[in-house]
Order: C-alpha cells, then structure tokens, then sequence
C-alpha cells in the first residue's frame, strides 16, 4: 500500500466513528475479514460495528452491539458486555468481567479493570488468585480520558466521569464525579446534589423520575457479588443478591444457548418451509418471528434455516399493501388475506393486530423493515383515533382495549421510522399526540391504570395485563414516563398475589409477563415497596427456571382467561416469551447480567422511538 493508503488506514483507526461513511472498498474488506475472525472465536457484533486491526483484542466473551466499535490500540480482555453506540476510544483498556449499557463513551487512555489480584501478605503478589467482582456501566454514560474504573463498581445511567478520575465506589443515576478517588460533584439534571434533592418531579408524579430517566435502563448488577447503586431523586443504597440464583442465571442461560438450535430445529417444517409454534400444529407468522427472536436472544444470529435476507422476505411479502397490516398465513401458508375495513379503516383482527408488533420486531432484528406503512394505522385522524378509544370495553375487557393501544402505539413507531417527515408517517395530523393526550386524562390516579376491574370476583387479571400491553407499545416504546407509578405498583403488587394466575403450576407466560414488565417500567421512576417487588420476583424467577424443557425450551403453561395461549407443550412463543420473562425478573432481582442476553424484540426494555431517542443514519435496509 502506498503512503497516502496508510495513512488513511491509521485514520479510520484513530477516528473508528468515520469509517461508516468515509471507508475504501479495501478497508471494508479488511474490517469484515476482522469480524469474521472474531465471530469464528465466539465474538458476537452488532450491525455497524467496527473492530480496528490494530486493536489488542483476547477477549474470552466479547459482545459488542450494534453501531458501537473498539479504536486502535485498545486493549480488551476477559469477558466484555457492550450494548449499543458504545465507543472505545484509542488506548483505552477495558479488562476482566465489564458490562456496558447503550450509548457509553470510554475515553482514550482510560482503564475499566472489572478484576483484581489478592494481596494477602503471606504470599508474594504473583502468586495469588485473581478475583473478579465485574463493572457494571448503564446507559447514557460518558467516561472521560485518563479514567481508572476499579473492580466491583456500578456506574449508575446518565453519568458523567471527568478526566483523570479513579472511581473506586459506585455512582448513583445522573450523578457527575471527578477527583481521586472520584467523588460526586452534582446532578447532571440540575444546580442540586448528586442526589438530585430539591427537585419539583417526585417519584409519584406523572412526570417525576427517580431511578432513570429512561424505560430502557442499565441492567442492574453484573455479578451477584456485586453491589447496586440504585439512586437518583431518592438517593443510592447498596443491595447484594443471592450467589446461588446468579450461578443458577448463568448455568440456564449457557444451557438455553446449547440447545437452541435444536429447539429451532424441532418446530422447522422442511416442506412447507415454515415455522410452527411446536410440532403438529399449523404453521403461523408469529412462529417464525418467535424463532428470529430466540435466535437472536440466545444465538446472536437468524434461525439456521435460511439467511437473514431470506428470513426478512419470507416475512415482509405476508404483509397487505392496502392495511400495512399482516394477516395470518393462509392454508398451504400462503399470505393471508385481511377482513373488510371498518369505516375509520381498521380491520378487526386479532392476529394482524399482533403482528404489528411481531413481524416489526423480527424484521428489525433482522436489519429490515415494513415493506410498506402500516395504513391503518397512518390514516386515521386524531377525531377518529379519540372515537375508538372512547369505544374501547376498558370496564369489561381492559385486556383487549389496552392490546388495541398497544397496535396502533406500535404502528405509529413503525411508520415513524419507515416514512419520517412524511405526513402519513404516524397517523393523521395530531393523532399520536391526541393518544398521550387521552391517556394522561384517562388514567386513574387511584390505580394508576386505564379501565376497571369488572367484577371484585374476576380480581385484577384484565386491568393490569391491560396496563402491560397498553404502556409497552405507548409509553415503553417512546420513553415517556408512566403516570403515577407508586400506585401502579400498589395495583400490581395486589394482583401478584392472587393464588388463581400465581401459585405454583398456576402461572402461564402472559400472566407472569404482564406483572413482571410493569412493575420494572415503575421501578425505573419509583422505589415503591421496591424489597416487596425483589422478593416476588425472586420467587417467580427460581419457578421459571424449572420450567425449561431440554431441546424443546418452554412451555407457555396453562390456558389463560378464555383458553388463550398454545398450553404447556413447549413451543417458540413459551421460548421466546420466558426467555424475556427470566430478564425481567432477572433485571428486578439485579442479577440480569449473569444471563448474557438481553431482550432486543418485542419486548426489549429499551424505548423504541419519538424524536428523542431517534439515531442519525441508523435506519434499516
């Protein structure tokens, strides 16, 4: 290579955030030669990634999520965890057991050292074992340069590190800290302390926060050893959980990864050329996107029987150009064919109604997108949208009506990423607005919920798993806050302890799902009875683990309200939704990142979409 060659290669290696848009065909082809060498060890990389040659990188367990890259002359070892848009800058050395969240910045020069030698004096140094307690790094984080993070520390969401700080104790949420050893200066929010103390938004206010600032925090502990700042408006206190269940955590999870090709496997019809949620039962489109999601929960990769491009168009041909809705597969699994249109242009259908958010999921996992707006969705008006809602059975079937938000919510992110700036991008003009506008007048500050419970005899099944569906598409996905949270885990907790949905042998995916999702997306603004939600959890995750079959994953469990759900058979959609269920219970026990995965479908604890938390040049093919 000539001398102008070089030094653009020395370039690209210092300056890694330009080689999306400025790298040679041969440095393209010298970075996927780099990748598929790391991937042939075990790594996994997100899509955009970039990983410098010169780069010293003997990592044991390396994941690096899309968008993030790793400069020249880093160094990295032992077990690194990255979400995504994180950066390693040049000479940064990221060390031992180190879990990243998204969007967190390493400065050049600096040091995470998730490890550390004995020192007893007995022994010389050299002579006595490593430990490894792990760092743990949440979202939003930036690390300046010339940085020591020590082993054992938590660096809380939103943190500001400043140049030349040695952290040797764990950083609250929003917290910005300088010095030796670092010491907390103030809150990133506001002229306050660290603690954000004096702040107007308390943690029951619909606009208040006091963990994160976003649904899709940090997972909470690395190591159970490790401790857990869980700070922000009501300040930091330290929790240590359980060794054994976090050795339990990682056994499963190292387990669901050995047998997931099998699972996929077992529910693949050769000649059809379709998935099946178990074997013997007819082929469906939610199937197929169970399996892309297993697939990328515990494989990092699309199901083996095909191609990522092949996977997408399997499913982006199902959807109706007419509805931007997918219907169910025809016999013979051929594409379905939609119902008539209600007046307002709404079809009534269940099934494409899920699929709005399976299949946009799925395809999003597998760098696609919709072929075509979800119509349905981006023609109703703001008066129309205002009407159904009003029309929704919230006393009788909070379930449904909360399952019909969770569409359209889910619609509007959709067309926003397929069509922004156009007008038809997210509904008629103003209908996205008028959703949260009719929501934050509806809800009950007494529950904290949408709806009622029908009946003191039919207890809170329909109000709460109404609640799941309802904020997941709406205020989960756009990262807004939940109103009232104190209350919504008032409302929760009651229903957890109903025997009927929640005594051993009782639960079934949905059920469990829609209390653990709730009370997390609460416990992200509130510590409300926050040791009661941690024991719940903690009971509901040793049951979960038990339910995994070998080389068939899990079962949904028994029929829900009305027989819905594939039953205890397992089956992709148990898989996929338990799979979710154990990080979520995981996360709240704060034990998630034993697991080494992390949800990215539908339900992934990060926002979605709304101009806020939208990535330049991110958009699928």
């Amino acid at each position: 290579m000539d001398q102008e060659g070089a030094a653009e290669d020395s370039y690209v290696d210092y300056c890694p955030w330009d080689f999306a848009r400025g790298a040679s065909s041969a440095q393209r082809a010298a970075q996927a030669e780099r990748q598929r060498a790391l991937t042939a060890t075990g790594a996994r990389l997100g899509p955009r990634c970039f990983v410098s040659t010169a780069a010293a990188v003997f990592a044991d367990v390396l994941s690096l999520g899309a968008d993030s890259y790793i400069a020249g002359y880093a160094y990295v070892t032992g077990e690194v965890r990255a979400g995504r848009d994180c950066s390693v800058n040049p000479y940064a050395t990221v060390r031992g057991r180190v879990t990243l969240g998204d969007g967190v910045r390493i400065g050049a020069h600096t040091s995470l050292l998730g490890f550390n030698h004995g020192f007893a004096p007995e022994e010389p140094v050299h002579r006595q074992p490593l430990t490894s307690k792990g760092i743990v790094v949440g979202d939003d984080v930036w690390i300046g340069s010339n940085v020591v993070v020590l082993d054992g520390v938590t660096i809380g969401d939103h943190c500001v590190v400043g140049a030349g700080a040695v952290v040797t104790k764990d950083l609250a949420p929003w917290t910005i800290a300088a010095g030796n050893p670092a010491r907390p200066l103030r809150d990133r929010r506001g002229p306050t302390g660290p603690n954000g103390r004096g702040r107007s938004d308390g943690p029951d206010r619909p606009g208040g926060r006091s963990r994160s600032d976003e649904p899709g925090g940090a997972s909470r502990a690395a190591d159970p050893d490790a401790s857990y700042a869980a700070g922000g408006a009501g300040g930091a206190r330290i929790r240590t959980p359980g060794a054994e269940q976090g050795d339990a955590l990682a056994e499963f999870a190292e387990r669901a990864r050995t047998q997931a090709a099998a699972v996929l496997a077992r529910c693949w019809n050769d000649d059809t050329g379709r998935y099946a949620d178990r074997p013997g039962a007819a082929p469906t489109v939610r199937a197929h996107c169970d399996a892309v999601e297993i697939a990328d929960l515990l494989l990092g990769a699309p199901p083996e029987q095909m191609t990522a491009v092949e996977h997408a168009e399997r499913l982006r041909v199902l959807q109706d150009p007419a509805s931007g809705l997918v219907p169910e597969l025809a016999p013979g699994g051929l594409p379905g064919v939609p119902a008539a249109p209600a007046e307002d242009g709404w079809i009534e259908d269940g099934a494409a109604e899920y699929h709005v958010l399976s299949v946009g999921s799925a395809l999003e996992l597998l760098g696609s997108r919709f072929a075509h707006p979800v119509h349905a969705v981006g023609r109703m008006t703001a008066s129309q949208l205002v009407a159904r809602l009003d029309a929704l059975p919230w006393g009788t079937r909070a379930w449904a009506a909360g399952a019909w938000v969770d569409c359209w919510a889910t619609g509007a992110y959709r067309n926003r990423e397929l069509e922004k700036g156009t007008s038809g991008g997210t509904g008629g003009s103003g209908a996205l607005e008028a959703l949260f506008g009719w929501l934050g007048t509806r809800v009950d500050p007494w529950t904290g919920m949408w709806g009622t419970a029908s009946a003191p005899s039919e207890g809170r099944l329909q109000l709460v798993n109404g609640y799941y569906r309802l904020t997941r598409g709406s205020f989960a996905q756009f990262g807004l806050p939940v109103p009232w949270p104190d209350r919504v885990v008032d409302t929760v907790l009651a229903h957890a302890r109903d025997p009927r949905w929640f005594a051993e042998g009782r639960q079934n995916a949905c059920n469990v799902l829609d209390v653990a999702h709730p009370l997390w997306l609460a416990g992200r603004q509130t510590r409300h009875r926050e040791d009661e939600v941690r024991a719940w959890a903690g009971e509901q995750l040793a049951s979960a683990l038990r339910k995994w079959h070998d080389l068939a994953g899990f079962g949904f469990g028994p029929a829900g309200e009305g027989g819905s759900g594939p039953g205890r058979e397992p089956g992709l959609q148990g898989t996929e939704m338990w799979l979710a269920i154990v990080w979520l219970l995981a996360d709240l026990v704060g034990t998630a990142d034993r697991l080494g995965y992390r949800p990215r479908g539908v339900h992934r604890p990060e926002p979605g979409g709304s101009p806020a938390f939208s990535r330049p040049g991110q958009r699928p093919s």
